[in-house]
C-alpha cells in the first residue's frame, strides 16, 4: 500500500505546481538568509581569531555558507521544473532527472538538519577554543615591541571594554602572568628586584589588572593596582566589597555571545529545514501524480500521487535486500579476482633428489 496516496485532478495538479513554484522561490530567499548568517558569523569569529586557539569554530559558518549556496541552486532548479510541469511537452524532458533529483533533495535535507544540530552542539568545542586562546593571548599582552604581537594589548583591552569582562575566568587571572612590559620597569628599584627574585620564573607579578578591566559605572575611582592589599586603600576590603572591576571572565562573555548567536541561527536553519521538507514532499507528489496519468494524451484525467510507492516497512525491506545483493555481487567479484590471481601466479613445484 502506497504511503500518503492522494487523488489529483488537473486543477489540483496545476495548483500544486504553482504553489511549489512559489515555495521554491521563497526557499531561494531562505538560502540567501542562511548564506548571510554564515557570512556574518564567519566575520564575527574572524574579528576575535587572535583570542581563539584554533580554526575549528569556523566549521559552523562554513557549513551555513555551503548550505545557503546549495539551497539557492537546488530550489532555483526545482522552481524551473515546477513551472515546466504545467506544459506536458516541457515536463517530458525533466522526467528522467526527477528521481535522482529527489534523492539528492533527501540527502540535502539530512545535511541541513545536521547543520542545525551542529549550531546547537558547538558550545563545548567553542568553550575550549576560547579558554586556551585567551590564556595564550594574555601572555602576549606585554609584548608591545615584539613584531606580530604588538597589537595584542589593544585587542585584549578593546575586548574587555566591549564585553565588560576581565581576564579569562576572572580578574585574578592577571595576577598569574606578567602583563607589564619590562620596558616600563625600573630594574634599579629594590621593589622590582625583590618581586622578580621571589618568582621562580623570574617574572614581575603584581596583584593588579589592566585599565580595561575597570567598570566606569562604579562610583569609586578604579582600584586596579594592589587589588588584594586592603591597607593600600582607604575603607577597602577586596573580599567583601564589590570591586569596581568587571566580575565576569572574557571566556564566559564571549561564549555567551557566540553560543546565543549560534542557537538563534540553529533555530532559523531548523525552520528552513521544515520548509525544505515540505517542498520535497510536494515535489514528490507532483512527480508521481504526473507520472501516473493513465492517458498522457488526456491531461485532464485524474491521477494519483504518493510519497512512497509501498509502505514504509516494505520500502525499508526492499532497500535492505538491494544492499545485500550489492554486497553479494562485490563478494563474488572479489572471489573471482582471487581465483584468477591464483591461476596466473601458479608456480610449478620443484623437487630435489639428494
Amino acid at each position: 500500500m502506497a504511503l500518503l496516496k492522494i487523488k489529483f485532478s488537473q486543477k489540483k495538479r496545476v495548483k500544486l505546481a504553482q504553489g511549489l513554484w512559489l515555495m521554491n522561490w521563497l526557499s531561494v530567499f531562505a538560502g540567501i538568509l542562511v548564506f548571510s548568517m554564515g557570512l556574518f558569523l564567519k566575520i564575527e569569529l574572524r574579528k576575535r581569531s587572535d583570542v581563539m586557539d584554533n580554526s575549528e569554530s569556523h566549521f559552523v559558518p562554513n557549513s551555513l555558507i555551503l548550505m545557503g549556496i546549495l539551497s539557492c541552486a537546488s530550489n532555483g532548479f526545482a522552481g524551473k521544473i515546477c513551472y515546466d510541469s504545467l506544459d506536458p511537452a516541457k515536463f517530458a524532458r525533466w522526467k528522467p532527472l526527477l528521481k535522482p533529483y529527489l534523492a539528492l533533495c533527501f540527502l540535502f535535507n539530512i545535511l541541513i538538519f545536521f547543520v542545525a544540530l551542529i549550531c546547537f552542539l558547538m558550545r563545548g568545542n567553542l568553550e575550549s577554543t576560547l579558554a586556551q586562546g585567551l590564556k595564550n593571548s594574555m601572555k602576549f599582552y606585554r609584548d608591545t615591541d615584539t613584531p606580530g604581537r604588538c597589537f595584542m594589548k589593544k585587542t585584549i583591552d578593546m575586548l574587555q571594554i566591549e564585553f565588560k569582562c576581565c581576564g579569562n575566568n576572572g580578574f585574578k587571572d592577571w595576577f598569574e602572568i606578567q602583563w607589564i612590559s619590562n620596558r616600563y620597569l625600573d630594574f634599579s628599584s629594590k621593589e622590582v628586584k625583590d618581586r622578580i627574585k621571589s618568582n621562580v620564573d623570574g617574572r614581575y607579578l603584581v596583584d593588579g589588572v589592566p585599565f580595561s578591566c575597570c567598570n566606569p559605572s562604579s562610583p569609586r575611582p578604579c582600584i586596579q593596582h594592589q587589588v588584594t592589599n586592603n591597607s593600600a586603600h582607604y575603607s577597602y576590603d577586596y573580599q567583601t566589597e564589590e570591586l569596581n572591576l568587571w566580575r565576569h571572565g572574557c571566556r564566559e562573555a564571549l561564549l555567551h555571545y557566540y553560543s546565543s548567536m549560534m542557537t538563534s541561527m540553529g533555530a532559523v536553519v531548523l525552520l528552513v529545514w521544515l520548509f525544505e521538507m515540505s517542498v520535497t514532499v510536494g515535489l514528490r507528489l507532483l512527480h508521481t501524480s504526473l507520472e501516473s496519468i493513465p492517458n498522457p494524451e488526456d491531461p485532464e484525467c485524474e491521477s494519483e500521487g504518493w510519497i512512497l510507492e509501498n509502505s514504509l516497512k516494505d520500502t525499508l525491506k526492499s532497500a535492505l535486500e538491494s544492499l545485500k545483493k550489492i554486497g553479494k555481487l562485490n563478494q563474488v567479484e572479489a572471489d573471482a579476482e582471487g581465483a584468477e590471481g591464483g591461476e596466473d601466479g601458479k608456480t610449478p613445484a620443484v623437487t630435489t633428489v639428494s
